[in-house]
């Protein structure tokens, strides 16, 4: 059976240089240190370590065994580091950034409700529908949308997010409904903060170049937009829902719709997340779809 002690002892004379620091470190006597490492090379039946009365040297065999042995050490606080961070109240400050619209309606009531549950930790709130670098700019966490572009940043889905052809009934009084993509050129498009909406057509992801009469970069005014009647819009569900339910708007091109566009948490990645972090993702993950409308 494996001796954990012995490989510890081991690698923390290689990193330390001598008995006596390894000794130190692990607060028993050198005696001890040299002891479990002459155990280890019995076990093993090679010599590790050429030991002198000025210093010592790794062997062959034993530069192979610590290579192989001492992330093993590593992984073990990191994974203590961690559970005893699972336990650890949040604190400290907690920098989020998020789109304006959907960050105000949904992820801001979730992070105050978040500070009540912990008094000792501060926020800093920060909506933007630009796209921000979290690591040059500060921020623990943002909230993407749609598809993520490869990334060094760790991603977890909050939920699903489709994307919404809509018009309202007065304007389908004056224009007919649309069945096929090519058919959007005659249409009054109501332009949001991309010039382009994005389709599905067999499986494969397009995006169709749009213009019209309208532009503005508010999903609010958007969604007015397209409720009195000036033309089609491309939305998300979140905005769109209780009006597709309630009739005032009508859903049209859904054979064409991308539904691959959730909202995801990212966050830096480090060896192991801070309690503010993971917690307050874990809490999100948990809790968002109570505020979002319910889904068709």
């Amino acid at each position: 059976m494996q001796r954990w002690d012995r490989i510890e002892a081991f690698i923390e004379v290689v990193r330390a240089g001598t008995f006596a620091a390894a000794a130190r470190r692990l607060k028993v006597s050198s005696s001890h240190v040299s002891r479990l490492v002459s155990q280890l090379e019995n076990q093993l039946g090679t010599t590790l370590l050429y030991r002198t009365t000025r210093q010592i040297r790794l062997t062959e065999a034993g530069t192979l065994y610590y290579q192989h042995c001492h992330h093993l050490f590593d992984g073990f606080r990191e994974a203590e580091a961690a559970v005893k961070d699972l336990q650890a109240r949040p604190s400290g400050v907690l920098s989020l950034t998020c789109a304006t619209n959907f960050g105000e309606r949904f992820v801001a009531p979730l992070v105050n409700d978040f500070q009540c549950r912990n008094p000792k930790l501060g926020v800093r709130l920060h909506f933007t529908n630009r796209q921000v670098d979290i690591i040059e700019e500060g921020f623990d966490i943002a909230i993407r949308m749609g598809r993520l572009e490869d990334s060094s940043l760790i991603a977890r889905r909050l939920c699903e997010r489709r994307e919404y052809v809509v018009g309202s009934p007065a304007y389908f009084t004056r224009m007919p409904q649309p069945h096929a993509l090519s058919e959007i050129s005659r249409h009054r498009c109501l332009v949001g903060s991309r010039d382009h909406w994005r389709f599905a057509v067999g499986g494969v992801r397009r995006e169709l170049r749009v213009e019209g009469p309208w532009e503005g970069n508010s999903g609010p005014a958007l969604l007015d937009a397209a409720l009195k009647g000036l033309g089609l819009a491309q939305l998300p569900d979140y905005y769109v829902d209780p009006h597709l339910a309630s009739g005032k708007l009508v859903s049209v091109l859904d054979a064409y719709r991308h539904d691959d566009t959730a909202v995801w948490a990212v966050y830096p990645r480090h060896r192991h997340r801070s309690p503010k972090v993971h917690q307050f993702i874990d809490y999100l993950v948990a809790h968002i779809d109570e505020l979002l409308p319910v889904r068709r």
